[in-house]
């Protein structure tokens, strides 16, 4: 079983990046290390998501929670964390990642997903062949052990038609901006565990569900539009299907990995939960009526279905069996239970989502770090 001492997480203020924080340090990891969190801090990305975590864990003479606002482009900047913090392992989540804005605005995509990751992986493989040094804080001692993994998403597979699976042998056929970019990082990540034999693992996940997610993605999009009697928005004729999995789920496969997986393999990991869009938001309804009192029929009269999304692919579904075979893996959260802490979490947390909303929390920030 593979250990780390100092965990360099990337994009550690979004969604998933947070809650995987959250289950290392404080969480049933077991990891005893240090988490180093580097985030741009873009429109998604919200330390406040880690504000318990950072008072207690963040301060004292050797603290085990350090932020690090920056962009992962930025070289140098890499270059100090790997040499400072003796990095021993990458947990690469930082992207740029939703579909309708790739759609609008490629560049951005292909900047971050693609020459970002570039940018950590060509460090990574400096520091794991041992050119680097650390400072006075190691007393010049070499990096000699990298383990680079990628966080990657079922979208790089294209579509599915009814029947079938994603598999880790299924080709790629990425249909979007965004999809194709994390499809250019997937091969890149491939390309220098085979070239100059990086340690690397990599795993492709279903749409992901939980506390903390951005309030554009589908399910937190249509709970909040619900409370303040918005229109719900469906594309197209809402039966596109999509594999849904419980945020602290797909965070307990990516450790697994990381400890157990085999060093130059793929893992897919799905929530074998598949549900059409409409049906999702149908239960989502008849749950924010039981749980807030309001009544469905009125909040159904708010589905509106729009023009279909372009290149909006058909159907995704993971199988994970690789991962339940040879590590062991298996999910423990189903989709009620999981679908109904999540409500309750957006429910009880009015003042998180007013400040993603308008962008106060950077005033937060501005209180609680200093830019490096």
């Amino acid at each position: 079983m593979r250990t780390f001492k100092n965990l360099l997480v990337t994009g550690g203020a979004g969604f998933i990046g947070s809650n995987m924080i959250r289950y290392l340090l404080s969480g049933p990891s077991g990891f005893t290390g240090r988490v180093i969190n580097l985030d741009l801090l873009t429109y998604a990305g919200n330390p406040e998501s880690l504000a318990d975590i950072q008072a207690r864990y963040g301060s004292g003479s050797d603290p085990r929670y350090i932020f690090v606002q920056g962009d992962i482009c930025d070289r140098p900047l890499i270059e100090r964390l790997f040499t400072d913090y003796q990095i021993d392992g990458v947990i690469h989540f930082a992207a740029e990642s939703h579909v309708d804005r790739s759609i609008l605005g490629p560049e951005a995509f292909v900047r971050t997903n693609v020459m970002g990751t570039f940018t950590l992986l060509d460090v990574a493989r400096t520091a794991w062949a041992g050119k680097y040094t650390a400072g006075h804080e190691s007393q010049n001692a070499e990096v000699t052990s990298v383990l680079f993994h990628h966080i990657s998403t079922d979208e790089v597979y294209g579509s599915l038609g009814d029947s079938g699976y994603f598999t880790e042998t299924t080709p790629y056929d990425p249909r979007s901006p965004y999809s194709a970019s994390k499809a250019s990082s997937d091969h890149l990540v491939m390309a220098y565990h085979h070239t100059y034999g990086l340690p690397v693992t990599l795993t492709n996940c279903s749409n992901n569900y939980g506390p903390y997610q951005f309030p554009e993605k589908l399910i937190p999009l249509m709970v909040l539009n619900m409370l303040e009697g918005k229109p719900l928005p469906v594309y197209g004729d809402g039966k596109n299907i999509r594999d849904w999995l419980y945020v602290e789920d797909h965070n307990s496969a990516v450790w697994l990995v990381m400890q157990q997986g085999r060093v130059g393999e793929k893992y897919n990991i799905g929530g074998e939960n598949e549900w059409q869009n409409i049906e999702l938001l149908q239960e989502l309804i008849n749950l924010v009526a039981e749980e807030t009192g309001k009544p469905a029929e009125a909040l159904r009269s708010l589905i509106t279905y729009v023009k279909d999304r372009p290149g909006h692919d058909r159907r995704y579904a993971i199988d994970c069996t690789k991962l339940k075979t040879e590590l062991g893996w298996k999910q423990s959260v189903n989709f009620s239970e999981g679908l109904r802490k999540t409500l309750r979490w957006y429910l009880a947390n009015p003042e998180w989502i007013s400040h993603v909303r308008s962008g106060s929390y950077r005033t937060w920030i501005e209180k609680n770090y200093e830019k490096r």
